[in-house]
C-alpha cells in the first residue's frame, strides 16, 4: 500500500499534533498515519492517499483549525529563473555549491551563508501563503513567531508595568485596571479567540481554553497582576519555546540536508541539481561539496569525508575514482562524472534516512502520547476538587480557587510530548554527523538495550580487502575463470590477482553458486569446485586443515587440485572497539562463514570472547537466537548480502555502509564509516538519547508534581505554575538538543 509523505503548514503545538494523528488515523481508508513534529511532515499510508487528503485535513482541523497538508514537491519557494531547486539563492555565476549567498563573487566554500532568523530549515524564504513546507516563513499570522509576536509581547510588558506603577502610586483609585485589562486584551487575545473557536468544536482540554480559564478565574478573584503576569509569562515562555524548537530543528536539517541548488557542468552552465543526469560532467571546484555521486574522470585531490562518514581524516582521490556526494573537495580541480542523479545520490539517502528515521516512534513516545490524553483530564478534575473540596471545611474560598487556578495552568503535556520526540530526532541528527545513521526511534530504543554484540568477521572485524597470498598460475586461472561473475570479496580478490598476472580467462559453459559453499561450474568440459572446506565435504573431497588462514580449495572432476590462500588485514580500530564494547559490560561474539582456524586467529586478535565459525546463512541466526537466550537482547553487525536474514533477525541489525544493499536495506542502523568504533559509538548515542528522553520525563512531571503540592501545602503560585507548564518545555528542549554537540 502506498505511503505519501505531506508538508505541515500552521501546527504550532506538538500535543496537537498528537491529537491530529489520532484523528486522522480514524479516517476510513487510512491504513496508517503518522505527524512527525519535529520535521513538519505527515506520512499517510491509503490506497490513494491524494483522494483522502480532504477527509484527512478536516479530521485534523477539528483539532487545529488552520493546518495545511501540502506535497512536498508542490511547496512553492521563491526561486531565480533557471534553477528549479524550491530554495532562494541569488547571483552566482560559477558557484555551484548549491547553497545560499548573497553576491560573494568567487566564494565556492559550499556552505550556507545567510538565513532569516526564526528560519528552521536554513534557507531564505519570503511571504508565501500556503507554502506548506514545513517551516517557519515571515508573515505567517497563524504562526506569528517573528517580530510581531515579540512586539506584541514586549507592548503588552509594558502596559502590565504601567499597571503596576499605577496600583503602587495610587492605591485607592482602581484605574490601573484599566492598564491590566488593555495589557491583557493585547497580549491574550490570540488566546481566548483560538480558545472560543476550539470551545465550539468541543476541545474543553484545550491548551488555550485552559488558559484562558486560569486568567480569566484569575480576574474574577480580583488578581488582576497575577492574571496579566501569567498570560505575559505565558507567552514568553511559548515564544521561547518555539525558538528553540525551531533553532533545532534547523541545527539538525543543516547537519543532514546538504543537498545541492545546482552543479556545474564542464561547458561552464550551471543547472538545477535534479535536472542532471547520469553521464554529465560536472566540475568540482577546490571548497565545493562534491554534489552528486561520481566517478572522478579528470584531476586529482584530497577529500573530506566527514559529512558523510564522521571520518576526520581527508581521503585521496585521482581519475577512476568514485565520490560520494556531499563530500567536501579540500585541493584540487575536479571533473566528476555522474553515475547517480540527486534523488539517488547519497545526500538524498541521508535525508531521507533521517526523515524516517524521525517517523518511527519509539515506545516511550507512544507511551507519553497515550500518558498526555489522561493527564490533562486527571489534572482538571484535580483542580476543580482543590477548588472546591478544602474550601468547604475552611472557607477559604479566594485562595483555593487561586491554587485550582495554578493547577490549570500547568495542565497541557506540551512538554513531555515535544521533548522525548526531540531528544530521539536530536540522537538521529548526532549520529548522522557522525556517519551513522539509525532507522527510527526504535531502533535507537532498541540498541540502548541491547545486552550482547554479535559481530560477522569479514568487513566488520577484517578489512575485507583480500588479497591473494599463494597460488599457482594454473591454479588461480581456474578459480579466476569460475569466480569471475562472482560479487563476493574473496572472489573479487582471485580475479584481480589474476589478472595482474595478465592471465585470459575462460567463460564456464555453467556455473552454479552455492550460499555459504562456493561454485560449481563446467569449464572446458570439466566439473570444476571452487570453494570452502563444505563445499568439498559435500563432495567428499578430503583437504588439509587451514592452519588460522582463509583457503579457497580447487577441485576438478573430484580431485583436490590445491588452495588459494587468501589474506585479510583486521581492522586497526577493532581490538579498542571490543574493548570499549566489554567495557560498557556488552557480551562480544563473532559468526562467520569462514575456516574455524582463521576465524579464532581473527576473534583472538581483536579480543573478541565467543566464536562460532563455518557457518551457513541460516546457521548464523540459529546462533544468534541462542546467543540471546543467554544474553538477552542482540545487536548484530555485517555487512555481506549473506548477512540480511541474520540481521533482519537481530533485535539491532547493524550494516557497514561499505556492505551489500540487501544489508544495508535489512539493518536498523548502518555505519557509514565502516570502523569498527562506530559500533560503541552508536551505542552510547543510544544509551545518552534514551537517557535525556527519561531525564526530560521524570523532570517535567516532578516540577509539575512539586509545584502542586507547594500549592496545596499553601505556597501556590501561578507564576510558579507557568514556569512548570512553558519554562520547563523549553528547558527540555534545550536539554535535547545538547546530543547535537555531544563530543566522541
Amino acid at each position: 500500500m502506498p505511503t505519501k509523505i505531506y508538508s505541515i503548514q500552521n501546527l504550532d503545538c506538538a500535543n496537537c499534533a498528537a491529537k491530529a494523528e489520532e484523528k486522522i488515523r480514524k479516517v476510513p481508508g487510512v491504513e496508517e498515519a503518522s505527524i512527525t513534529f519535529a520535521t513538519m511532515q505527515l506520512r499517510l499510508t491509503a490506497e490513494d492517499p491524494d483522494a483522502l487528503l480532504p477527509q484527512v485535513l478536516a479530521a485534523a482541523r477539528t483539532v487545529e483549525g488552520e493546518i495545511q497538508f501540502l506535497p512536498r514537491e508542490d511547496a512553492h519557494h521563491e526561486h531565480h529563473e533557471g534553477c528549479g531547486c524550491g530554495h532562494h539563492h541569488e547571483g552566482h555565476e560559477g558557484c555551484g555549491c548549491g547553497h545560499h549567498h548573497e553576491h560573494h563573487e568567487g566564494c565556492g566554500c559550499g556552505h550556507h551563508h545567510e538565513h532569516h532568523e526564526g528560519c528552521g530549515c536554513g534557507h531564505h524564504h519570503e511571504h508565501h501563503e500556503g507554502c506548506g513546507c514545513g517551516h517557519h516563513h515571515e508573515d505567517h499570522d497563524h504562526h506569528a513567531h517573528g517580530g510581531g509576536e515579540l512586539t506584541g509581547i514586549l507592548l503588552g510588558g509594558a502596559l502590565f508595568l504601567v499597571g503596576l506603577l499605577l496600583r503602587g502610586l495610587i492605591p485607592g483609585v482602581p484605574v490601573y485596571i484599566l492598564a491590566f485589562l488593555a495589557a491583557y486584551v493585547l497580549l491574550g487575545w490570540d488566546v481566548l479567540k483560538t480558545a472560543g473557536r476550539n470551545l465550539v468544536k468541543g476541545h474543553i482540554f484545550d491548551e488555550n481554553f485552559l488558559m484562558s480559564l486560569a486568567t480569566l478565574g484569575a480576574f474574577a478573584i480580583r488578581e488582576y497582576p497575577e492574571a496579566v503576569g501569567v498570560m505575559l509569562f505565558y507567552r514568553v515562555g511559548e515564544y521561547f519555546e518555539h525558538k528553540a524548537v525551531e533553532r533545532s530543528r534547523k541545527s539538525i536539517m543543516e547537519a543532514v540536508d546538504l543537498r545541492p541548488e545546482t552543479v556545474q557542468l564542464t561547458s561552464g552552465q550551471i543547472i538545477p541539481a535534479g535536472d542532471a543526469r547520469v553521464g554529465d560532467l560536472l566540475v568540482v571546484r577546490p571548497g565545493d561539496r562534491i554534489p552528486l555521486d561520481g566517478t572522478v574522470v579528470e584531476g586529482s585531490s584530497r577529500i573530506d569525508t566527514a559529512p558523510i562518514t564522521g571520518e576526520s581524516v581527508p581521503v585521496g582521490v585521482k581519475s577512476g575514482d568514485s565520490v560520494l556526494s556531499g563530500c567536501v573537495n579540500v585541493s584540487g580541480r575536479l571533473v566528476i562524472r555522474v553515475e547517480k542523479v540527486l534523488s539517488e545520490s547519497m545526500v538524498s539517502r541521508i535525508l531521507n534516512s533521517v526523515e524516517n528515521a524521525a517517523a518511527g516512534k519509539p515506545k516511550i513516545d507512544r507511551f507519553i502520547t497515550r500518558f498526555a490524553r489522561i493527564y490533562t483530564p486527571i489534572v482538571v478534575v484535580a483542580a476543580a476538587a482543590v477548588a472546591v473540596i478544602p474550601s468547604l471545611f475552611t472557607g477559604q474560598w479566594g485562595y483555593w480557587v487561586y491554587t485550582a487556578l495554578s493547577f490549570l495552568v500547568m495542565s497541557c503535556p506540551c512538554a513531555l510530548v515535544l521533548s522525548v520526540p526531540l531528544a530521539f530526532f536530536s540522537g538521529i541528527g548526532a549520529g548522522s554527523k557522525r556517519g551513522i545513521l539509525f532507522k527510527d526511534g526504535l531502533s535507537i530504543e532498541a540498541l540502548a538495550g541491547v545486552k550482547a554484540v554479535v559481530m560477522d568477521k569479514t568487513g566488520t572485524i577484517t578489512k575485507g580487502d583480500f588479497t591473494v597470498k599463494e597460488a599457482d598460475d594454473e591454479l588461480l586461472r581456474i578459480s579466476a575463470s569460475c569466480e569471475q561473475y562472482s560479487t563476493h570479496p574473496i572472489a573479487a580478490s582471485i580475479v584481480a590477482a589474476a589478472r595482474l598476472r595478465g592471465m585470459v580467462l575462460t567463460a564456464p559453459e555453467a556455473l552454479e553458486e552455492i550460499p555459504g559453499h562456493g561454485i560449481r561450474a563446467t569449464l572446458a568440459g570439466r566439473e570444476v569446485l571452487c570453494g570452502n572446506d563444505k563445499l568439498m565435504a559435500r563432495h567428499g573431497i578430503a583437504v588439509a586443515a587451514a592452519g588460522g588462514v582463509t583457503q579457497v580449495h580447487v577441485a576438478v572432476d573430484g580431485a583436490l587440485l590445491g588452495s588459494v590462500t587468501i589474506s585479510d588485514t583486521l581492522k586497526p580500530d577493532a581490538p579498542g572497539a571490543v574493548a570499549e564494547l566489554k567495557s560498557m559490560g556488552l557480551a562480544t561474539a563473532m559468526l562467520t562463514g569462514d575456516h574455524p582456524a582463521a576465524a579464532e586467529a581473527v576473534a583472538r586478535d581483536a579480543g573478541i570472547s565467543r566464536v562460532h565459525a563455518g557457518l551457513l546463512p541460516e546457521e548464523k541466526l540459529e546462533k544468534l537466537r541462542l546467543i540471546r537466550a543467554e544474553q538477552g537482547t542482540v545487536m548484530f553487525v555485517g555487512d555481506g548480502i549473506n548477512d540480511a536474514p541474520v540481521l533482519a533477525g537481530a533485535d539491532v541489525g547493524a550494516a557497514m555502509g561499505s556492505g551489500a544493499d540487501a544489508a544495508i536495506e535489512a539493518a536498523d542502523v548502518v555505519f557509514m564509516t565502516s570502523q569498527a568504533a562506530a559500533i560503541p559509538e552508536a551505542v552510547r548515542l543510544a544509551r545518552a538519547t534514551q537517557r535525556i528522553a527519561w531525564q526530560n520525563v521524570v523532570f517535567a512531571l516532578a516540577v509539575k508534581a512539586a509545584v502542586m503540592v507547594l500549592g496545596l501545602a499553601g505556597h501556590a503560585s501561578m507564576w510558579a505554575a507557568v514556569f512548570a507548564d512553558s519554562g520547563v518545555a523549553m528547558l527540555c528542549v534545550l536539554n535535547a538538543i545538547r546530543m547535537l554537540y555531544r563530543k566522541k
